[in-house]
């Protein structure tokens, strides 16, 4: 006796709705995601061309590569900007709140520096 193989309707709805919420979630949330590497980038270019500058002029710089990009997440006014060990750091962090629907959000924090440690709060 051959068995019967197959998905019901039933069980079809359920995991289309479970992948098209899923699909909904990335649409909102890797375009921020991708921002973020960005920032970071362009926050590490930023304190390697950092050596000898006064700290207005390295935001000057993160400005002027944050227009490039297009990124108005994070403004110069924003970074951290220290030294650690003779070398620039320039460290960020910041929320991002993503409607999903009704009153309900996504709460995203992002944090980053030009190097892996970076200042930690």
């Amino acid at each position: 006796m051959r068995y019967q193989r197959g998905v019901t309707l039933s069980g079809l709805i359920v995991w289309g709705v479970v992948l098209g919420l899923a699909a909904i979630l990335g649409m909102k949330v890797v375009p921020d995601v991708i921002d973020y590497y960005k920032i970071k980038k362009i926050v590490a270019s930023t304190a390697a061309n950092a050596s000898g500058k006064t700290v207005p002029e390295i935001r000057s710089i993160y400005g002027r590569y944050a227009e490039i990009d297009q990124i108005e997440t994070i403004q110069p006014a924003d970074l951290d900007i220290f030294k650690e060990n003779n070398q620039v750091v320039i460290a960020f962090a910041y929320e991002k709140r993503i409607p999903l629907f009704g009153n309900v959000s996504l709460l995203l924090d992002f944090r980053g520096s030009s190097t892996e440690r970076g200042r930690s709060e």
